[in-house]
């Protein structure tokens, strides 16, 4: 830094030096003379000025002291003088250098100076053709405008042409339509007075009449003052056809009431002249409604009378004998009434078992014509009460389809008109039907028979919807809403009285099937299988809690028996007859037989070993023990059982074929269903087999292997070849 102030001092006594010998030379001797001169402008770099702050000079130099380059010459040393030159001599190289390059690459620089001049034409070229292009579009512009001015105007001398020309064509129309009602009056006078309403004549002549009513009626709302004149004709002819057509429907209405008629010819007789009824509802609606409200009163008279007489025809057909309330299913068999009582069924079974009473809902039998009562009654012919109940309502369901049919069409109507009318004409019917059907329900205690007309008004109403007629969705509505409680109703009563049996009333017990499991297998395998046409799960449901209540049934009776092996007998035949059963109807993959193959199966493995444990339980109990031992790593303790195992064997040897005798007798006297008994035999073989095998695997342990009684065994091929004849074949 003392070097820097040194330089600093130096420079700025310098610049003094120099500018007072420059006054000196400017001024000459004394200051003036011939010599003078103009004084130089220097301006700001008049250093002599009073404006020159040599502070100013010292704030530059610091400034330029403080660059890198500057500092690191100083630290150096370097003179400043050489340094400055051999920049300049460096600058000079790169000049050259860079004339040489340029030099070099002259070639390329022509070139792409000629490039740039080409491109220079292309552009210009497509400047002048841009330029030509807007050029045309503005042309363009100024036709499609003109195009525009020119279609605005044809529009609007077309619309003015289109109003005038439908003026005059409706004027023309109107003049044509007029004559034709002046001309074809007479025609039409003669046709409607004179001809029949049953010829084709006075039906053509009645549309024509009706058309140019409609016609006089429009040209009146114009204000025509011509309408006047043939005003009083069409009303007279008016007048004339509404009397006639009035007659007509009243004769075809009336002969509804004739006893012994089939209302469906005089419908037929309508519907082929709807158009009566559309004449008066266009022209006199008075009368129409007239008309419809006699035809309304007259078939609701017919329907309910016939459907009164024909359901107390029907339930004369019915079978004597119906469930009561003592029908339940764990009521016993051997239970006392009344002296007053009614005899109860010949067989309690007989209403718990389908039979053949499920046909009434396959499709041959639905929709099979109607049961005829007094036809059955000379034939001395019963049905139960859902044949019946089938019967009345595929009559009420055709008859219901034709009415709601005819109705849409003759009274012209449709959506909820024609549903009002159609409960006009079948209300009563209706009602008194679930009348009916909710007093028989009070006393019926057949849960099949329910089900079933359950299902058979499912099956109505589905056909219902493919006819198109909705009519009837209220009724369907009603009729299940009586049924499905009665059934649940019923259904629990048949819980309850399962819950509520007690064993040591129901007499004798024997190992066989009981009835009522046998009920109650024949019960559900029917409602079951008729459930899986249409499933609905709150049947499943109830189904379940029965199903609970008979397997604990089950289980109560079977603790009445003093020996587990009765016991297990008696469940066995149960679970087997009630799978059985429930096989023969329902799907294979059912709930309930499911649930009873799983029972059957735990039981029949108990009963295997209970079967197995007299004749071979030292047997079974040294295999377990001795397995248990080597799996613990204990083996060394069966060195003392060399007495027990040569006793094992020994006794097995001599007494295993009468044990197995015995075992086979025993078990095909115990089950009533051979095949479940050969099943058994199976079973208790195959595991006595598995067991002597198992029996040889601990012989072959180093503790037992040199015990002499091994010479001893049987065989294990031997012994299978024996059991296979003690295998029984039916």
């Amino acid at each position: 830094m003392a070097a820097a102030a040194t330089m600093a001092a130096a420079a700025r006594e310098l610049v003094l030096r120099a500018g007072a010998s420059d006054m000196e030379e400017e001024e000459g001797p004394l200051g003036s003379g011939p010599g003078l001169q103009e004084p130089l402008q220097l301006g700001e770099l008049d250093i002599t000025s009073d404006e020159f702050i040599l502070d100013e000079v010292d704030v530059h130099i610091q400034a330029n002291l403080e660059d890198e380059l500057v500092k690191e010459a100083l630290k150096t040393g370097v003179d400043l003088r050489h340094y400055s030159k051999q920049v300049e001599l460096e600058l000079q190289q790169i000049e050259q250098k860079s004339i040489r390059d340029y030099i070099q690459e002259s070639e390329n620089i022509a070139s792409l100076h000629n490039q740039i001049t080409a491109c220079d034409a292309v552009l210009e070229r497509m400047e002048q053709m841009l330029g030509a292009f807007q050029s045309d579009l503005s042309s363009i512009s100024s036709e499609i405008r003109t195009l525009q001015e020119q279609s605005g105007a044809m529009n609007i001398r077309l619309r003015n042409r289109q109003v005038a020309g439908l003026a005059w064509l409706t004027l023309l129309t109107t003049w044509v339509s007029w004559l034709q009602v002046i001309k074809c009056l007479p025609e039409t006078d003669e046709a409607i007075l004179e001809a029949p309403v049953t010829e084709p004549r006075f039906l053509e002549q009645l549309q024509e009449l009706d058309a140019k009513a409609a016609a006089v009626r429009e040209q009146e709302a114009r204000g025509t003052a011509a309408c006047a004149d043939v005003r009083g004709v069409l009303d007279r002819l008016r007048v004339k056809a509404v009397t006639k057509i009035r007659e007509f429907i009243l004769q075809k209405i009336y002969s509804f009431r004739k006893p012994m008629t089939n209302y469906q010819i005089p419908q037929t007789a309508l519907l082929k002249y709807r158009f009566f009824y559309q004449f008066l509802l266009g022209n006199e609606r008075a009368t129409a409604k007239e008309m419809r409200d006699e035809y309304v009163e007259t078939l609701s008279k017919i329907y309910v009378s016939y459907y009164r007489s024909y359901l107390g025809r029907l339930m004369k057909v019915q079978y004597e004998e119906v469930a009561e309330k003592d029908d339940l299913m764990g009521v016993e068999d051997t239970a006392k009434k009344g002296f007053f009582s009614k005899p109860s069924l010949r067989s309690r079974n007989t209403i718990f078992t389908l039979g053949t009473r499920g046909s009434v809902i396959s499709p041959t039998e639905l929709e099979a014509p109607i049961l005829v009562p007094h036809t059955a009654q000379r034939g001395d012919q019963r049905y139960p009460f859902e044949a019946l109940f089938r019967s009345q309502h595929y009559a009420l369901l055709d008859n219901s389809c034709r009415e709601y049919l005819f109705i849409c069409e003759f009274f012209v109507v449709s959506g909820p008109a024609a549903h009002d009318l159609f409960h006009a004409v079948m209300g009563r019917t209706l009602t008194m039907t679930l009348k009916h059907l909710e007093s028989y329900l009070a006393d019926c205690y057949d849960a099949i028979a329910v089900f079933l007309c359950i299902h058979i008004v499912l099956r109505f109403r589905n056909i219902a919807a493919k006819r198109d007629v909705p009519a009837l969705d209220r009724y369907w509505e009603q009729v299940l809403a009586l049924l499905w409680p009665r059934f649940e109703l019923i259904l629990e009563m048949n819980v309850q009285s399962v819950r509520s049996t007690d064993p040591q009333r129901l007499g004798g017990l024997d190992t066989r099937p009981h009835y009522i499991t046998r009920r109650y297998a024949e019960f559900s395998s029917a409602l079951v299988s008729i459930n899986q046409t249409i499933p609905n799960e709150r049947t499943m449901q109830l189904l379940g809690q029965l199903q609970v209540e008979v397997e604990n049934f089950v289980l109560r009776v079977a603790a009445e028996f003093s020996s587990r092996k009765e016991q297990l007998v008696f469940l066995i035949n149960n679970y087997d007859m009630m799978l059985g059963v429930l096989m023969e109807r329902a799907a294979d993959d059912s709930k309930e037989v499911e649930s009873f193959q799983q029972l059957l199966n735990a039981r029949t493995q108990e009963f295997i070993e209970e079967l197995l444990s007299p004749p071979f339980g030292g047997l079974v109990a040294f295999v377990k023990e001795a397995e248990s031992l080597i799996e613990r790593g204990q083996a060394e303790r069966l060195r003392g059982e060399e007495a027990r195992v040569t006793q094992l064997i020994r006794g097995f040897g001599s007494s295993w074929k009468s044990s197995v005798e015995s075992l086979s007798q025993d078990v095909m006297r115990s089950f009533t269903n051979f095949r479940n008994g050969t099943s058994i035999i199976q079973g208790a073989l195959t595991q006595l087999i598995q067991l002597y095998h198992r029996f040889h695997r601990v012989l072959s342990q180093p503790q037992l292997r040199a015990l002499p009684a091994r010479a001893e065994l049987i065989n294990i091929h031997h012994l299978m070849v024996e059991l296979k004849k003690h295998k029984p074949n039916f």
